[in-house]
């Protein structure tokens, strides 16, 4: 598997918060609902992201943002309009004073804001649970990334718009897909270009011997590696090997290695119903308790609670 499908393979919606947004200008929001990941089509009109911490983001027709939470932002059809709504965890709606807000936002089927057919409209999906997503995903991300329309130039943006107002059998399912592949298209895009901030081992893949390190490392998470066992199948010393690794990753061979295995182990706990032995031998752990130690000590808390809080 190569890096980026390693990343990539993790979303797993399950009934995420999918929404068409529409409104006249002026217009403004504030989004305090916590949510680990948010991605906002711009279908119809421009409009703006503005975070609490970094610059404003102008979001032109057709292009796409990726929000990393948990922190507040605000959308707006312009950075100086105040926002008029503040959206809280679970979807509530209330005035910036605190008044709930009701009906008068709801316009039909997963259709909220001032006018059905408002001059602008965003499709909004949220993921609302951070175990939807694999940790290496959202530590891979910025806090906040957009592509135009011509950068990314998805075909699942109409199917998106057509298929978020229907109200049949199955429809949360589909959405919840079509949210992931979305996701999928758009970070493929982002993570192309040379402006992408991707993590340092995503860059260093490409160095003829630190990137043959990682692969070996990532292909092969249970075989008890040493430095110098990479630096051999690398063609350098162990030295060479482990400055030149600590320079474009950022830490050194095996802490990395412990940070990939922990890191496996836990979207395996997520996604699978194994035993913590099973992983634990999977990953390159010889028994349940060696992962549980590792695993309380980087993550705070037990696999079992891990897979808990997961669920």
């Amino acid at each position: 598997m190569d890096a980026l499908a390693g990343l990539l393979e993790g979303p797993r919606a399950r009934g995420a918060f999918i929404i068409r947004a529409c409104f006249d200008p002026p217009w403004s929001v504030r989004i305090e609902d916590q949510a680990p990941l948010t991605v906002i089509v711009q279908a119809r009109g421009d409009g703006w992201v503005i975070p609490d911490e970094g610059e404003p983001l102008r979001l032109r027709e057709g292009g796409v943002a990726i929000v990393r939470g948990p922190d507040p932002y605000v959308c707006a059809d312009d950075p100086a309009t105040a926002p008029r709504a503040v959206i809280y965890p679970g979807g509530r709606c209330a005035t910036p004073d605190g008044q709930e807000i009701k009906d008068y936002l709801d316009l039909g089927t997963r259709t909220w804001g001032g006018r059905a057919d408002g001059s602008v409209v965003a499709l909004i999906g949220t993921y609302q649970m951070r175990g939807e997503l694999t940790d290496r995903l959202l530590d891979a991300l910025p806090p906040l990334l957009s592509l135009s329309a011509d950068a990314w130039a998805c075909p699942l943006a109409p199917m998106l718009a057509e298929e978020i107002t229907r109200d049949e059998p199955g429809q949360e399912v589909v959405l919840d897909r079509l949210l992931d592949l979305m996701l999928i298209a758009a970070l493929r895009a982002w993570f192309s270009r040379p402006e992408a901030e991707a993590p340092a081992w995503y860059a260093a893949l490409g160095d003829p011997v630190v990137g043959r390190a990682l692969r070996l490392i990532q292909d092969h998470p249970a075989h008890p590696w040493t430095v110098a066992d990479l630096a051999a199948k690398a063609g350098v010393s162990r030295a060479a090997l482990a400055r030149r690794f600590s320079e474009l990753v950022g830490e050194p061979p095996m802490a990395y290695l412990t940070g990939w295995r922990l890191a496996l182990a836990a979207d395996r706990l997520r996604d699978t119903p194994q035993t913590v032995g099973a992983i634990a031998r999977e990953v390159g752990y010889g028994s349940a308790f060696a992962l549980s130690n590792a695993f309380k000590r980087v993550y705070g808390v037990s696999p079992q609670e891990h897979r808990a809080g997961a669920a």
